[in-house]
């Protein structure tokens, strides 16, 4: 059958076992990574599934099934299944819930894709990975690593309410690594991060990298750290790197405002929030300076989609405006207990996944100023770039996050490179402290957000520039 005559069965079967609603996600997915060390390739992964994922609702409660099996029979057992936990979740539930109503959309959507990852040759892939990490061994790394990685999704959504999309999706991205062994310390610098950049865009993202002409640059840098200064302890001026500013607005950020969390409704592993609905529109998150968006329309950027795995159409909307918190990550059933007018932030990882509130592309407006002129008007200081560990507690309030290299920032120049920067704050004080932030923006691209039980892996995106903040404890240890 068709995917979108195996997803109408599915839906039509959940009907008829008693949903008020049913949707269903027909899904294929392949996937490629190669991972490289020291000039040779260690690993090739090449993996493809495909399922249909039924969800139902029976008066408050929800069900969900998913099958590896796309025949009509498999379909339509799966939205039986589904209508039948839906009401055994509802007679524990209490009253019936309401969803958001959304207009029933049909249509089709694309990721911008110039070069198709899938079709470039493997020993062209593994060439690259290859040079990098062996130019980066030559140029004195103990350990140099490479990877990249390929997704290539499709997906057709059929509800009860008449939505009909499809949608296909291909994302791509890589990184390189060197780590440098001293006496008693190790020292890694990446490129262009830790994680290293994917976006919705085909192989064409991966070569605009170039990472083999920056493969000796951090290799040098790794070997530089081992015996640089450690990072000084204290409270001072702090200057973030828009990659570090990515990673603070994914913790900090991203994560706060998703309205499952805010609800409770993930307390049992992801944890809470420390925003409180009452003060939606009221609360000063940060310094004017602050303006957050929700833009899954961004084009090639990681959390980009035409429709979310509701069938809400993609749309930009405010979480932070001019420091104030105006705006959620939510979901249907989600918007409508707390009595918001908009939803679309619901995505999952697969077709044997339940979707749920997930960030889409979360990012900071860009600024009136550039890194240099930010630099320039810091008399004492300490630049900070590329995330090298993060700890939040499970209400994103209190933070601590260390990067792989800093830099002294004196009478307005950069001077000597530090080692082990990390930095602590509280979220809402330390937005507050943001007094100069840059235009030089990225949109970075997080791979491996984790949440949900089971454990589901996110695709975010994360628009960031460089930024400064005042009054900053620096130098943590432990």
């Amino acid at each position: 059958m068709a995917e979108f005559d195996v997803a109408t069965a599915a839906v039509q079967a959940a009907l008829d076992a008693g949903a008020r609603y049913a949707d269903a996600r027909v899904m294929h997915r392949r996937y490629e990574s190669m991972s490289a060390r020291n000039g040779e390739i260690e690993s090739l992964i090449q993996d493809e599934s495909a399922g249909i994922g039924v969800r139902a609702l029976v008066g408050s409660g929800w069900g969900f099934y998913a099958v590896p099996d796309l025949s009509e029979s498999a379909a339509r057992a799966a939205g039986e299944r589904a209508a039948r936990i839906a009401a055994a979740s509802g007679r524990v539930a209490g009253p019936g819930s309401s969803l958001l109503p959304v207009p029933a959309s049909t249509g089709s959507w694309s990721s911008p894709c110039a070069v198709d990852p899938l079709s470039v040759p493997l020993s062209e892939k593994g060439d690259l990975l290859a040079r990098a990490t062996g130019t980066s061994r030559e140029h004195g790394a103990d350990q140099a690593e490479g990877l990249y990685q390929i997704w290539d999704t499709r997906k057709w959504f059929v509800s009860s309410e008449g939505h009909r999309i499809d949608q296909h999706i291909r994302e791509s991205g890589a990184g390189i690594s060197a780590t440098v062994i001293g006496d008693g310390e190790t020292q890694r610098r990446s490129y262009p991060s830790c994680r290293g950049q994917y976006g919705s865009q085909g192989w064409e993202l991966v070569d605009s990298l170039d990472l083999t002409a920056h493969a000796a640059r951090i290799a040098e840098e790794a070997r530089e750290l081992v015996t640089a200064p450690l990072c000084p302890a204290g409270e001072t001026t702090l200057i973030l790197g828009s990659e570090q500013m990515a990673l603070q607005i994914h913790e900090s950020v991203g994560h706060a405002i998703e309205l499952d969390r805010i609800l409770g409704w993930e307390a049992a592993f992801a944890g809470t929030s420390w925003l409180d609905l009452d003060q939606l529109g009221a609360l000063r998150y940060g310094s004017e300076l602050m303006n957050v968006t929700i833009d899954p329309t961004i084009p090639g950027a990681l959390g980009s989609f035409g429709f979310d795995d509701e069938g809400t159409p993609a749309a930009k909307r405010d979480a932070v405006r001019e420091g104030r918190w105006v705006g959620t990550l939510a979901g249907r059933d989600s918007a409508a207990i707390a009595g918001l007018d908009y939803a679309g932030s619901v995505r999952s990882d697969g077709w044997a996944r339940l979707p749920m509130v997930r960030m889409t592309n979360v990012g900071l407006e860009p600024g009136p100023h550039t890194l240099d002129e930010i630099i320039a008007a810091t008399d004492d200081g300490v630049l900070m770039d590329l995330n090298r560990s993060w700890s939040i507690d499970d209400k994103r309030l209190n933070f601590q996050f260390g990067c792989e290299i800093g830099w002294e920032v004196k009478n307005g120049r950069r001077g000597r490179m530090l080692r082990n920067p990390t930095y602590t704050g509280i979220g809402p004080q330390f937005w507050r402290s943001m007094d100069m932030l840059s235009s030089e923006t990225v949109a970075w691209g997080t791979p491996n957000c984790g949440k949900g039980q089971p454990g589901q892996i996110g695709h975010t995106g994360h628009p960031a520039a460089p930024a400064r903040f005042t009054n900053v404890r620096v130098g943590v240890r432990g």
